[in-house]
């Protein structure tokens, strides 16, 4: 497996941006509103994206929805407020509300062990868990500790695999062995598709029903979803006005109509439109008003936080971690190859938006992040922070807390750097970075070495010593969410690492890996220079992604990983022949049959190209 999967850009021209306005507005949101229409269609053409669809909801209720581009390349077929996209995993926040809706019913109960559930196939044993401990909600929150994080699309023509087959690991791109379990329930937290594929089975045994079906009765018919499903491309009754799926080059990826089996935890198809449906009436359930088919009790437990483990914060089936503006949302994003979007809600007050987008990731990541920034700022939704109860942070905590960290906020790739600005400490996250475009957040000093961190839903607390030395963090929403790490977790030699290839030229930078390799050989240096190239790339530093990723593979000549990860590189930067060279490379150090199958064609489009 990668240690880290780089992005490849391959841009060409697109054409044929169209727009459909399907809301009115006031006259000053319509101006301001207009403005963002034309930067997005700016946007769209820079970066290659065909089509794009979004539904924004203020005051529990829709306030804009529009629609760039096409469905497809080649196409004239402008996408409407009713194209309906791949939405990847925002299906597993949807699997969450029915499975609510089901246990309210009495249909079935969310703590039982899910082993009760089971036909087809059992859960495996394991030295971490015992069947009869893992439950629904354990697998809803992805803190039962399976596997198998996500699975790669299928199309028409090829061999897709059961539910069964799935969960063996056969005839999947990615696995080649059983879902298992890697740590003891409710210990920690990793996101699993798998856990979802658990639930499909577990639900699909005991209705004798598909789950497309079931979800269909509890939840899209209920809210009068008209292009909304889960039934995939290869069924009867799959929707007809969608968007087909494109690579980073703009070309439609095979059919364009991605099947997959694995449907709990990405096989939904919907629109912005019918997510604003779905949100609004979690919001309103959540305030217990104007709810119809969710009630309270259901939204507030499937909600509820869960864990606060590894990413800051989920429920059952929704992302928790995010404090955009100061306030607490429910959100799901969603990301295969060639399509995804973001679907996100605040816990009160009813705002939101809905984003879709037919491109890959380099494709439309940066468009619909800046949809997203720049719809924040014209509604203002923000929560400004309540002055009265900061106080003034200590001078040896502030000197204490200075410097690099790996990520704590998020557990993403990169670094939070702590550093002081005309008085007030401010942190830098990369989701910060990559979600709102902001460098820095400002840490607010609530006492007790205790911060509040702009846009972040958790409280930090920096326990130190007799000596006002730094032990551990403390990471809390709660009483009940409480997480610790240690000092050195978290600022170690590899922030020493990320801080000499961050700040100075590479060959300063290998002076100071040498020493640090030197001290610490046990460290997995591979994986940490190709991480430093994956962030490099992404921080748009392609030449000096170039320069580490050409370091590692000197460093680790044996390992087929520096040469994919330096393959795909120089494939970005244009340098076709180089890139064909490491992949081969690559290729003979790989024993996958699939890996040497698919590389091989990889690498005759390069030479064709060069």
């Amino acid at each position: 497996m990668r240690t880290v999967k780089i992005i490849i850009i391959a841009w060409c021209f697109l054409v044929g941006f169209g727009t459909t306005s399907t809301k009115m507005l006031s006259q000053s949101e319509g101006s301001n509103f207009d403005s963002l229409k034309k930067e997005i269609n700016e946007k769209m053409q820079k970066h290659k994206l065909h089509g794009l669809s979004v539904a924004v909801f203020e005051d529990y209720r829709v306030k804009w929805t529009y629609q760039w581009g096409i469905k497809a390349s080649g196409s004239n077929d402008k996408i409407d407020v009713n194209t309906s996209f791949s939405t990847a995993s925002t299906s597993k926040a949807i699997v969450a509300i029915l499975c609510g809706i089901l246990e309210e019913k009495g249909m079935i109960n969310l703590d039982d062990p899910i082993a009760n559930y089971l036909e087809r196939w059992k859960l495996p044993k394991s030295e971490f868990a015992q069947s009869s401990k893992i439950s629904w909600m354990h697998l809803l929150s992805h803190t039962a500790g399976t596997s198998q994080s996500g699975f790669a699309d299928f199309y028409e023509g090829d061999k897709i695999p059961t539910i069964v087959q799935s969960l063996k690991g056969e005839l999947l791109p990615r696995y080649d062995r059983e879902i298992s379990f890697i740590f003891a329930p409710e210990t920690n937290w990793q996101y699993s598709g798998g856990g979802y594929v658990i639930i499909q089975m577990a639900l699909e045994d005991h209705f004798k029903k598909p789950l497309a079906e079931l979800v269909h009765e509890y939840v899209f018919e209920p809210l009068h979803l008209k292009n909304t499903t889960m039934k995939q491309p290869n069924e009867s009754g799959f929707l007809t006005n969608v968007a087909k799926v494109h690579n980073s080059k703009g070309d439609i990826i095979r059919t364009g109509l991605p099947i997959t089996p694995q449907v709990a935890p990405s096989g939904m198809w919907s629109n912005p439109s019918d997510l604003s449906i779905i949100a609004i009436e979690m919001q309103n359930a959540l305030r217990n008003k104007n709810n119809k088919v969710i009630s309270q009790k259901v939204a507030k437990r499937i909600t509820d936080v869960v864990s606060i483990h590894a990413v800051g914060g989920w429920s059952a089936g929704w992302n928790r971690s995010l404090g955009i503006g100061n306030q607490e949302w429910f959100s799901h994003g969603g990301s295969n190859t060639g399509v995804g979007g973001e679907f996100m809600a605040t816990m009160n007050g009813g705002n939101g938006i809905a984003i879709l987008a037919n491109g890959d990731k380099p494709n439309r990541f940066p468009v619909m992040n800046h949809l997203l920034k720049e719809v924040f700022e014209l509604l203002n939704w923000g929560v400004t922070v309540e002055e009265s109860i900061l106080k003034e942070i200590p001078e040896d905590l502030k000197t204490e807390v200075v410097g690099s960290y790996l990520d704590f906020l998020y557990g993403a790739q990169g670094i939070n750097k702590i550093f002081e600005k005309n008085g007030k400490l401010y942190i830098s996250s990369p989701m910060f970075d990559f979600r709102l475009g902001k460098k820095k957040n400002q840490m607010y000093y609530l006492g007790n070495n205790t911060f509040q961190i702009e846009d972040y839903p958790n409280y930090i607390q920096f326990k130190t010593d007799n000596k006002s030395k730094l032990k551990e963090l403390v990471i809390f929403r709660n009483k009940e969410q409480m997480v610790s790490v240690k000092k050195e977790e978290i600022r170690n030699e590899k922030t020493q690492l990320i801080d000499a290839f961050s700040n100075h030229k590479l060959d300063v930078a290998i002076e100071e890996y040498k020493k640090i390799k030197q001290q610490s050989p046990n460290l997995n240096f591979e994986a940490i220079l190709n991480e430093f190239g994956y962030l490099f790339y992404m921080d748009n530093k392609i030449d000096k992604a170039i320069a580490v990723l050409e370091f590692n593979r000197d460093e680790h000549p044996d390992s087929w990983n520096t040469y994919d990860s330096l393959g795909e590189i120089y494939e970005i930067s244009g340098a076709f022949k180089k890139s064909a060279e490491n992949f081969k490379r690559a290729q003979q150090l790989n024993d996958s049959k699939e890996y040497k199958d698919r590389i091989a064609q990889k690498i005759s489009e390069l030479l064709h190209k060069s």
